[in-house]
């Protein structure tokens, strides 16, 4: 086993550079919410080099009822035994990548942090940066590693329910944070869910304002910088963020931990499970 390891982001050149080793699993979780199968056609197009292809529907979530969001967290069992196929031990390192720089990658990297796996980062600029540097492209399924057994040491300190969430809006020593953009926030444009708005108390920074125009992560001192403005004296530990079904968001938690603010906590469920309930107050326009 390695004596160091990635736990947040690595480079294109850092991964080109273990591109045969055999202790490094890629994964590409590239996704669009408008058409869900497209990601797993470009996929087979062209990826990575030893990459296995996660869905974010079918791999990635678990079933959808009517008491949840869009995308609610697979059971842990059902994940370790995905994740076991796809060759990832607890010895392995885990390099997550998509074409939104992270944006959907980030809730694969989110889970395997929930899970206990530390070894787990995501690709800086993805996989528009991967090609725009002329590194190869294999087409066609690949399955590069053989089985493994993954464990599950669940971290239940990085997950917040709707009880939580409730409990932190009126509370001034936490701070909710959307991650969604701002016209979806203000409510003033909802194409995805039913219902639009915010929950009441939220403050909104969306989660594309962490990378460069390259789709790399801002400086650490910059992170720092912004968020510090953003939360003032709240602690990440005390921050709940969400977004509309607990996916992009993760792209914050991520940026939070590399810039060494620590970890917040997940609301999974999101928008689009609090809105499930009509009982859950909502809110439009700025933050209160």
């Amino acid at each position: 086993m390695p004596e160091s390891f990635y736990s947040e982001f690595v480079t294109t050149g850092q991964l080109a550079g273990h591109a045969t080793d055999p202790l490094w699993v890629v994964i590409d979780c590239t996704y669009d919410l408008a058409a869900p199968d497209w990601g797993a056609e470009n996929y087979l197009e062209g990826h990575i080099p030893g990459a296995v292809y996660a869905h974010m529907d079918k791999d990635l979530s678990g079933p959808v009822s009517q008491a949840t969001g869009r995308h609610p967290l697979p059971d842990p069992e059902v994940m370790a035994a995905r994740l076991s196929a796809w060759g990832v031990s607890p010895f392995h390192q885990v390099v997550v990548y998509d074409t939104a720089n992270g944006a959907f990658a980030s809730r694969l990297w989110w889970m395997l942090h929930f899970y206990g796996h530390r070894k787990a980062a995501i690709l800086e600029g993805g996989y528009a940066k991967w090609i725009s540097e002329d590194r190869p492209l294999v087409a066609g399924a690949e399955t590069p590693h053989p089985p493994a057994h993954f464990t599950v040491n669940l971290r239940p300190e990085m997950l917040a329910t709707w009880q939580d969430v409730e409990a932190a809006r009126d509370n001034p020593d936490w701070k909710l944070l959307d991650a969604r953009s701002a016209i979806r926030y203000r409510g003033e444009q909802e194409p995805i869910d039913p219902v639009a708005g915010h929950i009441p108390g939220a403050i909104n920074r969306f989660h594309g304002e962490n990378l460069t125009q390259d789709g790399t992560v801002l400086p650490k001192a910059e992170l720092r910088r912004q968020f510090h403005q953003l939360l003032g004296d709240t602690p990440a530990s005390n921050t709940i963020v969400y977004c509309g079904s607990g996916v992009t968001s993760c792209l914050h938690i991520a940026v939070m931990q590399h810039a060494g603010l620590g970890m917040p906590r997940l609301y999974a469920g999101s928008w689009s499970e609090w809105i499930r309930d009509p009982d859950r107050p909502i809110a439009r326009g700025q933050a209160e």
